[in-house]
């Protein structure tokens, strides 16, 4: 709930601030107007690049000052979701303006509000708490300070007393942004939708601390700000979008007080057009999970990572994990449906080593661009100072092995972890391929006038696969093939095997063979691993793949536990 709010402020936040990137410092000139030109062209295009380069530019033709030019590097870095850079500049512009914010009020303002979220973000609330308290001392004692921006400052304000439990000062924070927000409203003809998102995050600040009343109070002014901003003509998609979030808001609200028949009412009537986006499902899905509708909500969760999949789903991070499979996870065991869950387990397992590869990769290079920034700005302001730049680079070394050495240390500690990992996933291989040679050995033992028809048939398949000439090492080996082997009609050999392996393919049954026996060959052999593809019929850019999704690992670390 925390980060619903985070993100409606930072979202609000963004638009607000969208027409105050024209600051003071900016020349009144055709060479200034291209020069933003050019940058608003390269952000909105999202060319990180492109945008940086215009920005080095300006602050080199003097265009604008070197705090707003961080400024800027901190907005398109945010827009790059390269946080700790972003972090970095907004820390700098906000410091460059700290000795005289009259340089810019808007520009201290937002950096100081953007350097605060990302810092309460990453868990250091002492740190935005300073900041944001500095920052409503200087809306409180300057009359120059842009009040427009103040809402904003007060709800994340509302967000660290949250944080911190203070729930009675949180209630009544929110209440002053709200105040705040309808006294400067920038545009007469936005108030109704001003007043939809600052009811929102009150209504989640009330429900954070346990005020359902309250909160259903806030939920009913932000349905009346939206029925305002139909009147007003707004984007008619993105209010319908947000009467969803709102009748979502109302059914969680109103099963959690005890009113599950008006929240089951209140939840059918939303039409699905509403639930439009990721947040709508996720909303849905915990309104359903607390409603006890489980296989319910485990099709909007399923629909919610079917959608991060089309986007961004080779970037894996632990938040991912934590807000998607997660709960999903604990929506197939609720609803009963433990296979699914089990599978979503070992997608959850492979899912942390990609988050740790990936975020091991991201912060080197994050702290690469953070290391390169300082190193550029001391080449230009220690230009003169020889001792000061030795000391630096000095320190720079350090600091590379410091961090070589961290490097080394989590890198060790990773490899242990997935060994470890990997030995586990053996053993329970080792056990799920005895328990199915024990049940096919059973079924041999039956007496054939005790079999039916297909498991009759099955077993005369398993006596063909446990010949001496493996015949499943043949790549070319399919239900055609394997039917004309037994004298057989080939969709009797399908329906014998998915009868008696609880649904499995004639392909998904093969390749059980054929992976028995590539992990026999890796753990008994020290052939390559395209000769163990080859001799264990698989083709080569297919064997890796259907390895690793079998067996939770790759064929070499699969080599190094069985070896061991």
């Amino acid at each position: 709930m925390k980060q619903k709010i985070y993100l409606t402020i930072l979202c609000v936040v963004l638009t607000m601030m969208a027409a105050c990137t024209h600051s003071s410092e900016t020349k009144d000139d055709e060479k200034a107007k291209a020069a933003w030109q050019r940058y608003y062209e390269a952000y909105d295009a999202k060319n990180l690049k492109r945008a940086l380069a215009v920005i080095d530019s300006m602050e080199t033709e003097k265009i604008v000052s070197t705090p707003k030019a961080d400024h800027l590097r901190g907005l398109v870095y945010d827009q790059g979701w390269q946080m700790k850079i972003a972090e970095h500049f907004y820390n700098k512009s906000y410091q460059g303006y700290a000795s005289d914010p009259s340089q810019d009020w808007s520009s201290y303002t937002d950096a100081g509000y953007r350097w605060a979220c990302l810092r309460l973000g990453r868990g250091d609330t002492e740190g935005a708490l300073n900041v944001i308290t500095e920052l409503l001392h200087q809306a409180k004692e300057n009359e120059a300070f842009p009040k427009g921006q103040e809402s904003g400052l007060l709800m994340l304000m509302a967000d660290i007393q949250l944080q911190l439990h203070q729930y009675d000062e949180a209630k009544l924070t929110g209440q002053k942004a709200y105040e705040a927000k309808q006294e400067n409203a920038d545009n007469a003809k936005r108030k109704g939708w001003d007043m939809a998102w600052a009811c929102m995050s009150i209504s989640t600040i009330h429900h954070t601390s346990g005020d359902i009343e309250g909160a259903l109070a806030w939920l009913d002014r932000c349905a009346q700000g939206l029925a305002l901003a139909e009147q007003e003509h707004d984007d008619s998609l993105l209010i319908e979008e947000w009467k969803g979030h709102v009748a979502l808001q109302r059914a969680l609200l109103l099963q959690e007080s005890g009113h599950a028949a008006e929240a089951s009412a209140t939840y059918n009537a939303i039409p699905h057009s509403r639930l439009m986006e990721p947040n709508g499902y996720r909303e849905a899905a915990d309104y359903l999970m607390a409603a006890g509708r489980y296989d319910e909500a485990v099709d909007w969760y399923e629909r919610l990572d079917s959608t991060y999949l089309a986007t961004d789903g080779a970037k894996m991070t632990f938040d991912i994990i934590a807000t998607r499979l997660s709960p999903c996870y604990m929506a197939y065991r609720k609803a009963g449906r433990n296979a699914d869950a089990l599978v979503l387990a070992d997608s959850v397992s492979a899912a942390i080593d990609s988050a740790l590869v990936w975020q091991k990769e991201n912060d080197a290079s994050e702290l690469a661009v953070i290391y390169q920034t300082h190193e550029k700005e001391l080449a230009l302001n220690d230009a003169r100072a020889e001792t000061r730049i030795h000391r630096v680079l000095l320190a720079a070394a350090v600091l590379v092995l410091l961090l070589i050495g961290y490097l080394f240390v989590r890198v060790r500690k990773y490899n242990k972890v997935l060994l470890e990992k990997n030995r586990r996933l053996l053993v329970e291989i080792e056990q799920c391929e005895r328990e199915e040679q024990q049940n096919i050995e059973l079924l041999k033992a039956e007496p054939e006038d005790l079999l039916t028809a297909e498991q009759q048939l099955f077993r005369r398949i398993c006596d063909l696969m446990d010949g001496p000439d493996h015949i499943y090492t043949d790549s070319d080996l399919d239900r055609n093939r394997l039917a004309q082997l037994l004298g057989t009609n080939e969709h009797y050999v399908t329906d014998a095997i998915s009868a008696c392996t609880n649904g499995k393919s004639v392909n998904s049954f093969l390749n059980e063979y054929r992976l028995r026996y590539a992990a026999r060959l890796l753990a008994t052999t020290t052939d390559a691993m395209v000769v163990i593809a080859e001799l264990s019929g698989f083709s080569r850019s297919s064997f890796f793949r259907i390895f690793s999704d079998a067996y939770g690992m790759s064929p070499s670390d699969y080599r190094k536990v069985a070896g061991k």
